[in-house]
């Protein structure tokens, strides 16, 4: 399979992988490995926005991309129970095969639960 010059940025340097802990942060994770694809977001958050995020996963490169991308992005958004982008924009953005969009609703699924977390504190 060919990936798209962005994937393979995202992929191969991963900003924003690894895992938080501590006051002020909120888990979420999505998936099973034994199914081929696991997301897991964590996120430091104060006064309602987010200072940092981190992922880990353990998915194909266009998950994996997708997910540190928004780890990336992350910092000074409101929380909300919501992706930043649209799933149809995180497929296109790193051309995800029709056959693989389905990751991605498990991307959205892990951003979902730590938001949910965060603003159940």
């Amino acid at each position: 399979m060919t990936y798209s010059e962005l994937t393979l940025r995202y992929f191969e340097t991963a900003p924003g992988a690894g895992s938080l802990s501590g006051p002020g942060t909120y888990r979420g994770a999505a998936g099973s490995r034994a199914q081929g694809t696991w997301v897991q977001f964590d996120v430091e958050v104060a006064a309602g926005t987010i200072g940092t995020a981190r992922f880990l996963a353990f998915a194909c490169p266009h998950t994996i991309a997708a997910s540190a991308w928004l780890a990336e992005q992350a910092p000074g958004l409101s929380v909300r129970p919501a992706l930043p982008v649209s799933v149809a924009d995180l497929s296109e953005r790193f051309d995800v095969p029709t056959a693989k969009r389905g990751r991605l609703l498990i991307i959205e699924d892990a951003w979902v639960a730590a938001m949910t977390a965060a603003l159940h504190r």
